[in-house]
């Protein structure tokens, strides 16, 4: 999208459309308000293979208010306010530059969700390198606004979001000078049903907005954060704990440190997978492109005499050339006595006949006595030089011919566009 970037740097690490998925390892409640227990995930996410720890920092107030009426109880599982949890998930202010000093001790990025102004500017104190927007926050385009003016790469997910609110939140980011965006897809749901993942819409919104999408993964296992690299995300966001703990209420749906390990692990098999776009033979296919069918002469053929269907045939292995020749080499002679079971080459032909180029396989039909050859498929320079056709006529074929072949066929090259043409002039070659 115009005014954001395609790719995005994160200290030094690309994101972005063929670059390895940069992985999230969230810390979220499961410091369990111990901060030895928060420095220990930030380790043991180095350990697991993440490229970065996310942190939050909030204070309740800043999200809410101490109220106790119906519209602040939206934790009926719990049996609490919304205050009350956001006062045992938060983690102390205090506690934020040591954890950064923690992370970069281990070498390891971390960055923090952002809920509020004042947030952002306790943060941008401790120079915080990006920026995560909760979905919630989502149409708060104020905020998002003020967090897209301090220019560092902002992570906002689109969980429960329309595609209206979505793109809403994407114009307020380059309203407020923002370069760097990832849209993070989500659900609201902690935690969520895979069904309910909706992955396909990372290559919608890549096909709409050109810019990096990723998935911030809140079902259980693995399965949704692999398919989702399949499906193009750039960025991995899944929550990681020491020890599902029941008192953490972010552990039902967290990964164990061996249980991140192996979903990186996976990840990066994705990864190798799905490579590049190449076709052709591989290095590993080596051993096995000799069993490709190709063109044999299967009965004792003398110099002088037709190749027909009793004495040419596709089969394995691949040492002849290519199948798609059969028809055409059934047009051809001999110009050498053959040994059955020889893979069939272009030099084995009797050279200088007329050389027909055409699709059309009824046009010369009657026309093929030993003068004549028809070739349908694509022809290179080096089959032009062994046939060394005194003429070649093109009719209906719909390959480009080479400059090579021009030159060597210069003068001797006749292009016609009806078949009569084309046969009064074999038919008058053939009685000169």
């Amino acid at each position: 999208m115009q005014g954001l970037n395609k790719e995005i740097n994160l200290n030094g690490k690309l994101i972005g459309e063929g670059h390895p998925a940069y992985i999230i390892a969230s810390m979220g409640a499961n410091h369990m308000g111990d901060l030895d227990v928060a420095k220990s995930i930030i380790r043991a996410a180095k350990e697991a293979g993440a490229d970065c720890v996310k942190i939050q920092t909030y204070e309740p107030e800043t999200l809410t208010i101490n109220c106790d009426n119906k519209y602040f109880k939206d934790m009926p599982s719990r049996g609490e306010t919304l205050y009350h949890h956001y006062s045992k998930c938060s983690m102390p202010l205090y506690w934020i530059e040591e954890l950064f000093h923690e992370a970069k001790e281990v070498g390891i990025d971390i960055f923090s969700t952002a809920y509020d102004y004042q947030t952002v500017d306790f943060l941008e104190d401790l120079d915080n390198p990006f920026y995560k927007v909760c979905s919630y926050e989502l149409t708060d385009l104020d905020f998002i606004l003020y967090a897209a003016s301090t220019g560092k790469p902002l992570f906002v997910s689109t969980g429960m979001a329309t595609w209206e609110e979505i793109y809403e939140a994407v114009e307020t980011v380059i309203e407020g000078d923002g370069e760097d965006l990832c849209l993070m897809i989500s659900t609201g749901a902690f935690p969520s049903s895979t069904s309910d993942m909706h992955l396909a819409n990372i290559r919608d919104i890549k096909n709409k907005l050109d810019i990096p999408v990723g998935l911030c993964d809140h079902s259980i296992g693995s399965i949704g954060a692999i398919t989702a690299v399949a499906y193009g995300a750039d960025v991995i966001e899944k929550n990681i704990c020491l020890t599902r703990d029941p008192d953490s209420a972010d552990a039902p749906y967290s990964m164990t440190v061996e249980e991140f390990k192996e979903m990186v692990d996976c990840i990066r098999d994705a990864e190798r997978a799905i490579g590049d776009v190449e076709y052709g033979c591989s290095e590993a296919d080596q051993g096995r492109y000799a069993l490709r069918r190709s063109l044999f002469v299967t009965k004792d053929v003398e110099k002088g005499e037709f190749f027909t269907e009793d004495n040419i045939r596709s089969i394995r292995p691949g040492n002849g050339i290519a199948p798609k020749y059969y028809r055409d080499v059934l047009t051809m002679t001999a110009d050498m006595s053959i040994k059955k079971g020889t893979p069939f080459s272009f030099d084995m032909v009797q050279p200088g006949v007329i050389l027909a180029l055409s699709d059309d396989e009824e046009c010369f039909q009657g026309l093929f006595n030993g003068d004549l050859y028809q070739i349908s498929h694509e022809v290179d320079i080096d089959m032009i030089k062994t046939l060394d056709p005194s003429q070649i006529i093109i009719y209906k074929y719909k390959y480009e011919i080479s400059e090579e072949i021009e030159k060597f066929m210069e003068g001797r090259i006749a292009r016609v566009e009806r078949g009569e043409e084309a046969k009064a002039m074999i038919i008058k070659t053939f009685f000169n």
